[in-house]
């Protein structure tokens, strides 16, 4: 395959300032500014002082008190994004969304250099909106996204196929799709920092510590990746979930955790209503110390935290006090009729 990962540079935020160029040079960030609000984007000068998407606005502006934060405007931010999919399809029919401001193209029909390609779609892109996008290329959608990251802003890098061994030696095993900080936690405790020290495992061995994310580590580290640019992506849910330390006992205690949870939500669900998807149910998930778990489930069109609570108070109810290891929160999206609904925590 030659996949090609295109990644605006601080979409929203860079919008704004084209916009209002006042905005220019100073520290920008698009969100609420209410104690609950989350931002949906910062650009890099704000970035400079730490302030980050998903961060409660209260905690970005103790950061960088002079930050300038501009409320959503989705229906603007929709507009661009269809016009930079106009520029995609000049190049490709198979295109794959990611959100507003990213996307896989597929261009292993044409002859001409991978590289090239990504430096006209980025070129037209700034011809037609007046801002920047960074580019990764590769020879699976992996690398390809691993490889956009590492020229931002405005830039591009190729990992050809011959690259890719040297490449993945080094990687650092934080840059693996799914390796979060208790992934790098469990690895880490196994001396294991990069991709090469990661291919020193068998794929049994690495099934033995990780279950069948083993098998798929066994892969990643090596820069394989066999999934295919998908022209149509329907999602049926989003949730998050945390795992605690200790069990929690009683249902203050519980309730007190939702926050933490619904603060990552929320920019979640504003990603997901970027492609229509429309909210019909907000869900909580509890499961117990003896590894039992019930779903409370309730109609609603918008992510609700009150209704989050009263969920999840009726969920430890059904637990009869029973300790709690994990909580998770989510909401599921209208599907398509002809499309039958997942388990919203069903994991693969």
């Amino acid at each position: 395959m030659k996949c090609i990962h295109i990644d605006m540079d601080c979409f929203y935020a860079a919008i704004e300032e084209r916009e209002n160029p006042a905005l220019v040079g100073k520290p920008v960030a698009v969100g609420g500014t209410s104690p609950r609000s989350v931002l949906c984007t910062a650009n890099y000068k704000a970035r400079e002082f730490g302030c980050r998407s998903a961060m409660p606005a209260y905690k970005a502006m103790s950061l960088c008190p002079d930050l300038v934060i501009v409320p959503v405007n989705m229906t603007l931010y929709k507009e661009v994004s269809q016009t930079i999919r106009e520029v995609f399809k000049i190049f490709t029919y198979k295109i794959e969304p990611l959100s507003l401001d990213e996307a896989y193209l597929d261009v292993s029909h044409t002859n001409s250099q991978t590289a090239n390609i990504a430096r006209e779609v980025r070129h037209l892109i700034h011809d037609r909106t007046g801002l920047t996008a960074s580019a990764g290329i590769g020879p699976n959608k992996m690398l390809a996204k691993i490889a956009s990251d590492w020229n931002k802003p405005n830039g591009q890098f190729e990992i050809t196929v011959d690259e890719v061994d040297t490449f993945m030696n080094s990687l650092p095993v934080k840059n693996l799709w799914g390796v979060g900080k208790q992934s790098q936690k469990r690895l880490a405790a196994l001396n294991i920092e990069t991709c090469g020290d990661l291919q020193h495992y068998s794929r049994i061995e690495l099934y033995q510590h990780f279950a069948n994310w083993g098998i798929s580590l066994y892969d990643l580290c090596r820069g394989i990746d066999h999934r295919q640019v998908k022209t149509s992506r329907v999602s049926k849910s989003i949730s998050k979930e945390t795992t605690f330390s200790e069990n929690i006992n009683n249902l203050d205690d519980l309730l007190s955790q939702l926050p933490k949870l619904t603060e990552r939500l929320d920019l979640s669900v504003v990603k997901a209503q970027e492609r229509e998807l429309i909210v019909k149910a907000n869900v909580i998930k509890l499961k117990f110390a003896d590894f039992t778990q019930t779903t409370a489930e309730k109609a609603a069109n918008t992510l609700d935290h009150t209704l989050l609570r009263s969920l999840l108070t009726e969920a430890w109810k059904r637990g009869e006090g029973k300790p709690v290891r994990l909580l998770g929160a989510g909401v599921r999206f209208r599907p398509p009729s002809a499309e039958p609904e997942l388990d919203l925590f069903n994991k693969s």
